[in-house]
């Protein structure tokens, strides 16, 4: 029965069926102790299927016997990936002692073996957040060429991204990204395994939304979405696949899909708590935000707060949104004075400029766009280029140069083009209504105008929404469920029986606008199907 129960744990193993291969693997264990081999395969299954208690004791049984045996890489490795597993789980002080231990075992019998390899990735992690990326970078290096002289590709692929980042942290974004793009080339053939497979993923993903590369994050996002989902038993990396999901969601304008990815994120992230459960707090009240849900983005930051995760730009942006100038200024001085990283600052230097406008310090927001624009030469990011450009129009409006704005934003769309990123468009056309107004160019404005509301609407931008009715002097709607005129005719042909299809052929607009129409209806009115928003619409006599 146990031997049958083995080759049915190695095969459940080799097909991801992570739950299956660590259901018969444990019933085998429970008879009688395991070969090592198969004990390893045990404490990956039970990790990757989220049995934390059951890894830790699989590994650390086969580093035992490992030592027993005088097996001294076997030994190393097993106290190398319990560590990782516990530092994965924010238990720092029993990782550092599993690794310490990995690295006595291989000096005191001065064994040469590929763990090693992995111990120069522990060391350049933790130079890494010491800020150390000099000599983080000689470790990744070594690691690499440990891989090479070992054939270790799960070593090489790791510490490929590893280096990828550290030379990003240094500005060397040309060096970097190619780095990064070949580990993930190893994932996606096959050729590395699940845990270092799952690391890489996210490793490259949070990288490439670090430099704003928007284009990349969305092909690897793609890519670890397939990943994730066809591993249903999957455990520690879906809570981050679904932020990461989110973000692009958000960037695209699905904001009601972003926001139950948030929430499916943070139900992942919080039992058991996981140190990306903060990011998934601040993008749900960054959701929020956007929404003018203030309260609700107040609760959720500072519940990202009591997880450690830094709240700006967001929460000062939530300040000046709610009126707050003066809270808003001193909560973005202090965080883009405390920054000193290029990749760190770029994300700072939007809002920075956006709040300095509004407190009137006209000049402070010019050196900054300047500095913005450097940065986003540096990183080769149309996304950042398009903000940097946005951000010094609206200088040059508010300095009284709308001709010089006007150019300026022309010469933007030239990068906006190249991204669908609807809330940010929207934002540049209202700048470039104002330009055209100051200009005298009143037809213009107007279709600026018209355009960014059709935007904002869409969105359920609530707070932008409400400053350009304020900027155009256009009454605020009065619409049940505060639906914008576009979603209640959507509604009423939705309330006659139209599909998608068809909606989106009498209104000439793609089918993706119509569905992204239909979650923002269903998001405002909180229903989930068709039939409770005909309801909906009968009852407050929109038919």
């Amino acid at each position: 029965m146990a031997a049958d129960e083995i080759e049915g744990g190695r095969n459940a193993f080799e097909q991801k069926a992570w739950r299956d291969a660590f259901s018969q693997l444990a019933a085998s264990q429970a008879e009688r102790p395991l070969p090592l081999d198969d004990l390893e395969l045990l404490a990956q299954a039970a990790y990757l299927c989220g049995e934390d208690a059951a890894s830790g004791k699989a590994w650390t049984e086969a580093n035992q016997r490992s030592v027993e045996e005088g097996d001294w890489a076997r030994a190393a490795r097993c106290a190398f990936w319990l560590g990782v597993t516990l530092q994965a789980r924010s238990e720092r002080a029993q990782a550092g002692g599993w690794f310490a231990r990995a690295q006595r075992v291989l000096d005191d019998n001065d064994h040469d073996c590929t763990e090693r390899g992995w111990l120069q990735v522990v060391a350049g992690l933790k130079l890494h957040h010491e800020r150390q990326y000099e000599t983080s970078e000689k470790a990744w290096r070594n690691a690499i060429e440990i891989g090479r002289r070992f054939e270790d590709t799960d070593l090489q692929a790791t510490a490929r991204q590893g280096l990828g980042r550290i030379l990003i942290k240094q500005g060397r974004i040309s060096e970097g990204a190619p780095m990064l793009d070949e580990a993930m080339v190893a994932v996606l053939a096959d050729e590395v395994s699940p845990i270092p497979a799952g690391i890489i993923y996210c490793s490259v993903i949070e990288a490439c939304q670090e430099i704003l590369d928007i284009a990349r994050a969305q092909e690897w996002t793609a890519a670890l979405s397939n990943w994730v989902d066809a591993q249903p038993d999957l455990v520690p990396y879906r809570g981050r696949c679904q932020i990461h999901r989110a973000e692009i969601m958000a960037l695209g304008g699905r904001w009601p899909d972003a926001a139950a990815e948030v929430a499916r994120a943070c139900e992942q992230l919080v039992d058991p708590p996981q140190p990306q459960l903060g990011m998934a707090l601040y993008m749900k009240a960054e959701i929020y935000r956007l929404r003018g849900e203030f309260d609700a983005a107040e609760a959720a930051y500072q519940a990202a707060n009591e997880k450690a995760f830094v709240l700006q730009p967001g929460f000062a942006l939530l300040k000046l949104a709610q009126g707050q100038t003066d809270a808003a200024v001193a909560a973005i001085r202090r965080s883009f004075e405390a920054t000193s990283k290029m990749i760190t600052r770029c994300r700072v230097l939007p809002a920075y400029v956006e709040i300095m406008l509004a407190s009137g310090d006209f000049e402070t927001a010019a050196g900054a766009c300047d500095e913005l624009a450097d940065i986003a030469e540096t990183l080769d990011s149309p996304l950042l280029r398009g903000i940097a450009m946005r951000s010094k129009g609206a200088v040059l409006v508010e300095q009284g140069d709308a001709k010089g704005a006007l150019e300026v934003f022309s010469e933007a769309w030239s990068y906006w083009s190249e991204l669908e990123i609807p809330y940010e468009v929207a934002r540049l056309r209202v700048l470039s209504g104002i330009a055209s107004q100051k200009e005298g160019d009143e037809h213009t404005a107007a279709t600026e105008f018209q355009a960014a509301r059709g935007a904002f609407e869409q969105l359920g931008a609530a707070t932008d929404l409400k400053a350009l009715d304020e900027l155009t002097g256009t009454p605020p709607s009065e619409l049940p469920g505060r639906l914008s005129p576009r979603e209640v005719e959507i509604l009423t042909l939705v309330a006659r029986g139209k599909s998608n299809r068809e909606i989106a052929s009498k209104l000439v607009i793609s089918e993706r606008t119509v569905a992204r129409h239909m979650s923002n209806i269903f998001a405002k009115l909180d229903v989930t199907s068709r039939t409770a928003a005909t309801a909906f619409a009968f009852e407050n006599d929109l038919i």
